[in-house]
């Protein structure tokens, strides 16, 4: 469900201390200190299955994140603030990122960090839990606090998607809305690791790029059944046995990536309500699972559970799977 809490329904003299509540409930726990003059803000939020997108407005103001704060508290989460109005500089990991109109960047709730806005702002905020980015946490440290245009690129498709999301928050409370998000973060990924790999001055830049792009590609041919290491290797111009090395690096192997991601797609897929219909031997094949028996094997294996027993299963799941190497 979507909601908004505003400053204007409470007293001036409590209305900042009721929006230090409001953004600690709202997100995560922060400090918050007041700038100059009355204070006035108003946020309206909405789930989206595992993530959360947020509207704020108010006038200028600072909220941190310091040691004590996230001691006090376990939600870990990737962060996404797209400026819409105003201005703001987030500071994180010894950088910062002069926000403008049209502009974005990630943060990270797990370190320290800072938001300061001068004056009257809007902002999105798009909170996704970590393990959702499939990206290692050191790799999204890179370009914390790291100004990305919304003017080009894949940024340019970020920035209208979100504040088509936020204008219309009534619209998507939905069954789509899992799906929805779901595609959210998978343009989330591409965008984070297309800045990993245009930002990479390290002598081992060009492995990381090569990697970025297998995994890409194997995202995209998941529901090709005869995807495997000789055909992926074949795509990259590159031996299996220097793909297989190159994983291997990763702690990982290359038939584990594509069984946790072809997992993770029939995951959604029978939690998705407009799909409640489609036979489970259905959504398996469609992401290269041809053997029904071998498919309910490995997703019980990883889940705890038959594909009819989860899809029908009221417990919620946020996380992903992890697999070991084979």
């Amino acid at each position: 469900m979507s909601l908004t809490l505003r400053t204007a329904d409470v007293a001036l003299a409590e209305r900042f201390d009721y929006w230090r509540s409001v953004v600690c409930d709202a997100f995560v726990p922060l400090r918050a200190e007041p700038g100059e003059g009355d204070f006035h803000g108003e946020l309206s939020t909405v789930r989206l299955g595992a993530v959360q997108l947020s509207s704020v407005e108010a006038n200028a103001h600072t909220v941190r994140r310091t040691p004590r704060t996230i001691a006090s508290s376990d939600r870990d989460y990737f962060k996404i603030g797209l400026q819409v109005r105003g201005y703001c500089v987030l500071t994180q990991d010894g950088r910062e990122a002069p926000l403008t109109p049209g502009d974005f960047a990630v943060y990270d709730t797990t370190r320290p960090y800072s938001l300061s806005f001068d004056d009257t702002y809007r902002q999105l905020v798009l909170m996704v839990p970590r393990a959702r980015l499939r990206l290692k946490p050191e790799e999204v440290a890179r370009i914390t606090a790291v100004r990305v245009s919304g003017r080009h690129g894949i940024g340019a498709l970020v920035s209208p998607l979100l504040l088509r999301l936020a204008d219309h928050f009534d619209e998507y409370e939905s069954p789509a809305g899992p799906r929805l998000a779901d595609n959210i973060v998978d343009l989330l990924v591409t965008l984070i690791s297309g800045q990993l790999e245009l930002d990479s001055p390290n002598p081992d830049s060009g492995r990381r790029a090569l990697l970025i792009r297998i995994t890409s590609f194997i995202e995209s041919h998941l529901g090709d059944p005869d995807l495997g290491p000789e055909t992926i290797a074949a795509a990259h111009y590159i031996s299996t046995r220097y793909l297989h090395k190159l994983f291997s690096q990763e702690g990982t192997t290359v038939s584990a990536l594509i069984r946790e991601r072809r997992l993770e797609h029939c995951r959604r897929d029978l939690r998705d309500p407009l799909q409640l219909t489609r036979p489970v031997s259905a959504i398996a094949a469609r992401w290269g699972f041809v053997d029904a028996a071998h498919f309910s094997r490995v997703f019980r294996s990883a889940y705890g559970a038959s594909p009819r027993e989860y899809r029908f299963t009221s417990e919620p799941f946020e996380g992903g799977v992890t697999l070991s190497a084979d």
